[in-house]
Order: structure tokens, then sequence, then C-alpha cells
């Protein structure tokens, strides 16, 4: 009789053990594998691997403008007489592009689940994904990249990848800059973008020196996932890292995006469009999804977390900067909690139209948004925020799909953003997805279902310019 070999028995936490050590590893050699985790020893050299990237960047950008093209009109149409703080011309109209043979009417008649087995939902209304949404990582527009490199001579630009949207559809730059302890003195950027070359020289006697140093760690480097000095970086030379106002710059926003460090795997997780910070002393939640309950949560997290997606392994290899709590993280947030809004001289003490200052269209907003329109349910006077999330299960109106590599599905429940100062903030949603406030406008008409007139979206969309 011949014996056979028998595997001796395994312990169930050995089990569990050497299954997630298989998965890692598996993960960490394979792409298709899905794995929360991002290699760390990098088995390709630089040279190698920037050679590689810079070869399959034109096929990359091609691929997102094309989808741009097909989703929106993005020429260049100002609106007449309307412009952000400090004069950038505001984009108007409507620029989602329509499924053929259907009008904005036409849709707003049907159910989301008849928009849905039609395949009629817009598709510039379905999420967007990041430029390049298998590799992701910060990307600045190139007027930001520029400015610093003139500056500090610090070179923000990734060897593999340029932003997408084009700068008529961004915030102004540099953008000004509000004090809520010092509104006497309007902007007080002088017109410069603030960075580590001038900063103190602009605010010094304006700041206590605990605000002065909150303001000096918010314009200083620290490593980040693509600009580091590793060898899986995303610049050519090494980098010193991008600061906090890289993205959100003079403490208001640039455009730049990312995705959230809070999702996996890789397809799944949400272009970020950098908010302002302008009123997150009003604000109770931080985070599009997030909802980290304090400004300096969120300070603390974006730089032990969002600055690494999520890993705290790569954070370590890269060069984390772990923040202070007591005084470094506290130091920075005082000086963001001192952002005020831009001036509205149309809205009186209560955040409502002044009747005497306003125009009849911009009145009859006013009244659509508090009424018909359904926006005042979250984003109440005076700052138009509920400071709550709110899930507007718009994946009722579309089957899920890939796009470029990024899974189009529920969104789940996002922060509500405070609309003062709406018109300085381009483009719209927490991804970018809708490039003006008509869009957004005709996007929630569809999605609340409210069944808007023509008129009513027009006069909807003068008020938003006030606040």
């Amino acid at each position: 009789m011949v014996t056979k070999w028998r595997r001796p028995a395994v312990p169930a936490a050995a089990k569990l053990l050497l299954t997630v050590c298989a998965a890692i590893s598996a993960g960490a050699a394979s792409a298709d594998q899905p794995t929360s985790y991002m290699p760390v020893d990098i088995k390709e050299d630089f040279a190698t691997t920037m050679k590689r990237m810079e070869a399959a960047k034109p096929a990359i950008e091609q691929r997102q403008q094309t989808l741009l093209e097909e989703r929106y009109d993005l020429g260049n149409h100002a609106a007449k007489g309307v412009s952000m703080s400090r004069g950038k011309p505001v984009q108007s109209g409507v620029r989602v592009k329509l499924p053929p043979g259907a009008t904005w009417d036409s849709l707003s008649r049907l159910s989301p689940a008849d928009i849905r087995a039609k395949g009629l939902f817009p598709a510039g209304f379905m999420p967007l994904p990041h430029p390049n949404h298998p590799e992701g990582g910060m990307v600045f527009p190139k007027f930001h990249i520029d400015e610093i490199k003139k500056q500090e001579g610090r070179d923000l630009t990734r060897f593999d990848l340029d932003f997408d949207l084009p700068d008529q559809f961004l915030p102004e730059f540099p953008a000004p800059i509000y004090l809520t302890t010092r509104p006497d003195l309007g902007d007080v950027s002088k017109g410069k973008l603030i960075t580590i070359d001038n900063y103190y020289e602009t605010f010094n006697g304006l700041l206590n020196p605990k605000q002065l140093e909150g303001l000096r760690l918010l314009v200083t480097p620290f490593a980040q996932q693509q600009f580091n000095q590793t060898e899986d970086r995303r610049t050519e030379r090494p980098s010193r890292g991008v600061t906090c106002f890289d993205c959100h710059a003079n403490g208001h926003t640039n455009g730049s995006t990312h995705l959230v460090g809070d999702i996996r795997p890789q397809q799944f997780r949400h272009r970020i469009e950098t908010p302002t910070l302008r009123g997150v002393n009003i604000q109770r939640l931080f985070g599009s999804q997030r909802a980290l309950k304090t400004v300096e949560d969120f300070t603390e997290f974006e730089q032990r977390a969002a600055y690494f997606d999520g890993d705290p392994v790569i954070a370590t290899k890269k060069g984390v900067n772990i923040l202070d709590r007591g005084s470094q993280v506290h130091d920075m947030a005082e000086f963001q909690e001192l952002l005020d809004f831009p001036p509205a001289p149309k809205l009186d003490v209560f955040g409502h139209l002044d009747r005497a200052k306003a125009s009849p269209a911009e009145l009859r907003g006013e009244a659509v948004f508090s009424g018909k329109g359904k926006c005042s349910v979250c984003h109440q006077a005076p700052y138009y925020t509920d400071n709550l999330m709110h899930n507007l299960k718009a994946e009722r109106f579309y089957e899920p799909k890939l796009i470029n590599a990024m899974m189009a599905s529920a969104d789940g429940p996002i922060k509500t953003f405070p609309l003062r100062g709406v018109k300085d903030s381009p483009p719209y949603m927490h991804d970018g997805r809708l490039l003006t406030l008509d869009d957004t406008v005709e996007f929630f008409n569809l999605v609340l279902e409210t069944k808007l007139s023509s008129q009513e979206k027009q006069d909807l969309v003068e008020f938003l310019r006030t606040l």
C-alpha cells in the first residue's frame, strides 16, 4: 500500500497572512491584480521610466483631449459684462453637448429610468476622469508652473503629463486674497502670487506671528507622490516637492487636479478639483467625501495621506512631512481661517439680494433658487451651504461604464460647498465636470427633476453670479 504525501495543516491565522502577503506581492507586480498598496521597490531604473512615459504622453493626452471635445464646447465665449473679482471674464453658456436628437426640455420630461435605458444622459454630466487616470497624481496648470519656476526656480512640470482643461475655464490667476480681520484693505495680495519668496514682505504687519508662521508653512514645499527625490517621481530632476498653495493658490484655487486618496481600486478613485479655501472658517466638513471635521484635520491629513495617495508606506519612502498638531497645524489652520469670500455688493447682511441694487432677472433668479429650483434646500444663506453631505444619486441616470480607465459609477455623498463667490471658482462639481454656471444649472435641473423653464434657468444663473 502506497501512502500519499499530504501537505501539513496550516493554522487559519497563518493561512490568512499568507493569502494577504501573496495578494500584495502579486498586486505590486501586476496592474491587473487589484491591491490597496502601491509598489515600493521599483525595479526599473529612472531613465528607462522617464523615456517610456515621455513616449506614451502624446497618446494619453490625445485620448483625454478627444474625450473633452466629445463632451464640451471648449470655445472661449465670455459673458458680456461679467467678470471675476480681478477682472477675468466669466465663461457663459451651456458647454455640455447633448446626445443626437435631444434637447434640454425633452430630457427634463423623461424619467431617470428612461434616460438610463435610452442612453441619453449627456456625456458631460458623467464623472470626469483624471488626465491619466491609471497614473493619477497632482497636475498643475501651465500658468502656475511658469510663475513658480520664475519666482522660486522650482519646476512643477511632469514629464509624463500636462493639465487638460483650457485656461478660460479656470479661476483667475493670481487670485485676490481677502482677510476676515482686515476687510477694509480689500485684496491684500497686491496682484502677486504669494510664495516663499514674497510672503513675509507682503504680510508682515498684517498678520500676527503665529499666522505668519502658518502662512510660511503653507508656501513651503514638502515631498509629494509625484514630486520628490526618489526614482518613482514624475519630474526630470529630483524635486523639493509641492506646497499647499500650489493647488490652493493665494488661498483660493487655480483648478489643479488630483485623485482622491480614500478609494480603491484605482479605477474607482474620483478626480478631485481643488476647492477654494475661502470661507473655511464657516465650514464644518472638509474633503469632498472624507467628511473631515475641522480644518486642522484637513491640513494634517493632506500632508500625511492625500499627498501620497493614502499610502503610509510610500509616504515614508518619499519623505512625509509630519506636522506638529499643537503648533504647526494650528498655525496653518489659523491663517486659513482668515481667508474671506470676495465682496458681494448686491447682498444684504442676511446674504439675500438687496432689492434696491439687484436687477429684475437677479431677483427672479433668487426666487427660483429658494423655491422651484430647490437649491436652498442644501445651499442656505448667508454663506449658501448647510455644512452637510448629500448623495445626488446621479447614477440612476446612466449605466456604469469605463471611461478612459475610470469606472463611472456612483459618486456617493458629496459635501455641500459654499456658493459665496461661486463665479470665481470654475469649474464645478467635485471633479470639475461642469465648466460653467449654465452647465451647473442644467445638471441640477435634470438630476433634481425640477423642470425649470429656459427663462428660470437664465435667471438662476444671473442670481448665482451675484453671490
